[in-house]
């Protein structure tokens, strides 16, 4: 089979199209034919292998090479073969997944309980938009945030790949969301359900009277301590991403996030989804939205498989509305 496989840290031109070995699924494993998948910030992390200070941190980032041969953490796509102890699914099922790696290329070994199938009436390129942003956003939102109907909501980043899900999601729950993003990016914000948008290049949301009972913190460009302002005494921030950086940066901001919760009233959270194990529980919530016509994807652009060092090149450059797809 065909993957794009990087082999040492660097631009996206490292990522390379090689024929591999087609994986062969475990006993717990189904093999899924990929139709699609999608780019995020959590791919070219790992290409770059930055920031430089997460290739000290077990877990994460190699320290002189990458960890994870072959990215992608999305993957849409029909089961291909079952492990000897799958009874859930067979081949044929349309199914999709959140997976630490595997989505960039043609087949991905994926573990059942990571699985679900995918809501009837998307594509699988809508359903690849999916996964690692909309668990994300739910989790950010309805686990670490404890989200509850008639809140005030805010989401900082409203226009991006989680930001998009986590307006449609935290509007279907009954809160009253206010999202911050672009010029360009209001109108869609506030089609998405909020119902007060900010331009953040006109506007400072950390300097507004309106108080908030939480505040999802997606951009980063604000710290965790002016976004205090913005949250009521009781509040909760949830940080999800921060501001680029090759040394410090996102972690710094997370973890500045994180030293300030002792010694404030408000409850600070940080929403890492790789340290979740209710990915499979979250995918079939979202199902039940997506086909409920209540949350739906929001795609900026759709490159060819042949063309994912350019998607990945593009998703970096910081600008897409949404999610940015591969068609495999």
């Amino acid at each position: 089979m065909k993957a794009f496989v990087v082999r040492s840290y660097g631009p996206p031109e490292v990522l390379r199209l090689t024929d591999v070995d087609r994986p062969e699924p475990g006993d717990r494993e189904v093999l899924v034919r990929v139709r699609a998948t999608s780019v995020q910030p959590y791919d070219w992390h790992h290409m770059r292998g930055e920031p430089y200070v997460a290739r000290l941190m077990p877990g994460t980032l190699g320290l002189r090479a990458p960890k994870i041969g072959v990215l992608g953490a999305d993957v849409a796509g029909r089961v291909e073969k079952v492990g000897a102890n799958v009874s859930e699914f067979r081949p044929g099922d349309e199914v999709y997944a959140l997976v630490a790696q595997g989505g960039f290329a043609e087949y991905a070994c994926v573990p059942a309980d990571r699985l679900a199938r995918k809501p009837e009436n998307l594509t699988f390129e809508q359903a690849a938009a999916v996964p690692l942003a909309g668990v994300t956003a739910l989790y950010g939102l309805c686990g670490k945030g404890r989200m509850r109907s008639g809140q005030r909501v805010l989401v900082n980043g409203a226009s991006g790949g989680v930001g998009t899900f986590a307006v449609q999601i935290a509007a279907a729950s009954g809160a009253a969301v206010t999202g911050v993003c672009g010029t360009r990016n209001l109108d869609l914000v506030r089609s998405l359900g909020a119902g007060e948008v900010v331009d953040y290049t006109a506007q400072d949301f950390t300097r507004q009277d309106r108080r908030h009972d939480l505040l999802l913190d997606v951009a980063g460009n604000r710290s965790a301590r002016a976004c205090r302002r913005a949250l009521t005494p009781k509040g909760t921030y949830v940080a999800v991403g921060g501001p680029q950086g090759r040394w410090l940066q996102p972690v710094g901001h997370v973890f500045a996030a994180a030293a300030l919760s002792p010694l404030v009233s408000q409850r600070t959270a940080m929403a890492d989804v790789y340290a979740y194990t209710g990915h499979k529980q979250s995918l079939m919530r979202l199902t039940e939205l997506i086909e409920a016509g209540k949350v739906a994807p929001v795609i900026d652009r759709t490159f060819p498989f042949d063309d994912i060092p350019a998607a990945v090149a593009y998703q970096e450059d910081g600008h897409a509305t949404g999610k940015v797809v591969i068609t495999i």
